[in-house]
């Protein structure tokens, strides 16, 4: 398997598979992707292939499922969006009861229609271990967030594998949960920075491909009038976003609260001391929309520096 082959559940693309295509995946070991559409009162996965329907037997819904190391709503979550998954069999109606109870799971039909017996932990377990043996610090991954907590940010590497971006490790730009970057289900990018492979853990980052501070400066001249977000007010001053990797200070001023969309003047950019001085225009209350804007380097680097040459600090982040 190949690393661009590390796909988030999602993303796969093709969720309609003949039951040619099933039994040609069955034999060569290949992981589909199709739409769970129903968890029936035993937990068993119920999914949607097109012409004919699957099955994911609880204990194949999820790793961890069996040993007791992961809850049901692993299993639950997943209704209404895709799962992977492989071919382990392909059996009558009637025989499904066999493998697991899930009489209400069917269309109606004749008991010899076929449905498919499928395992997403086999999936799962097959991505993992390529994961851990094949990829290393400093790889780029396509990812997407499962969820978030106030600590940082959960995303799928391939097959619903998921590892942690701590919240200082989203952006340069001090965020005060990871729901002001991201949404639940958004497609991203993602830079490896350490691997457990006892515990089979991955701690990703993300800031890094955002760009560094020169990068991002580049952007604006000094004279502009530009818009921003409100990310933090100090007693010093007010911290404005321009881009996800680069903030500017502002004036004090009463009535100004992180989150708000607000219209900044450039004063000045001073590369050595990687600061925007700002003047601010006006704060207020609405939507702010972020893009995300990616510098990708290739599939991996060893390195990012994010301070200029000549800057007084040196900001970088060595993946080894």
């Amino acid at each position: 398997m190949d690393k661009e082959q590390f796909l988030p559940e999602g993303t796969f693309g093709k969720t309609e598979h003949s039951l040619a295509t099933l039994e040609k995946a069955r034999a060569s070991g290949q992981i589909l992707e199709a739409k769970a559409i129903l968890c029936d009162s035993s937990h068993n996965l119920v999914v949607d292939l097109g012409d004919l329907r699957g099955v994911i037997p609880r204990g194949e819904a999820a790793l961890g499922i069996r040993e007791g190391t992961v809850k049901d709503i692993a299993i639950l979550s997943r209704v209404n969006k895709p799962v992977c998954f492989k071919v382990t069999d392909l059996l009558r109606r009637d025989q499904v009861s066999r493998c697991c109870d899930a009489p209400e799971a069917f269309r109606p039909g004749t008991l010899s229609d076929p449905v498919a017996l499928l395992s997403r932990r086999a999936a799962q377990q097959q991505v993992q271990e390529e994961l851990l043996s094949r990829v290393r610090p400093g790889d780029i991954l396509d990812a997407r967030i499962t969820h978030m907590e106030s600590f940082g940010a959960f995303a799928d590497i391939g097959c619903g594998i998921v590892g942690l971006i701590s919240i200082e490790n989203i952006s340069v730009s001090r965020i005060s949960h990871p729901r002001d970057r991201f949404t639940r289900d958004q497609p991203i990018k993602v830079v490896v920075k350490e691997i457990d492979r006892e515990k089979k853990r991955f701690v990703l980052s993300h800031k890094e491909l955002l760009g560094t501070w020169e990068e991002n400066a580049a952007q604006f001249d000094v004279g502009q009038t530009v818009c921003g977000i409100v990310r933090s007010v100090e007693e010093y001053g007010i911290f404005v976003e321009l881009a996800p990797n680069l903030a500017g200070l502002a004036e004090c001023r009463e009535g100004v609260r992180p989150g708000q969309q607000a219209t900044v003047y450039i004063k000045n950019i001073i590369p050595e001391k990687m600061k925007v001085k700002l003047s601010l225009i006006d704060a207020f209350d609405g939507e702010a929309e972020t893009a995300l804007r990616y510098y990708l380097p290739g599939a991996h680097m060893d390195r990012f520096v994010y301070s200029p040459e000549g800057a007084l600090r040196r900001v970088e982040t060595i993946f080894t």
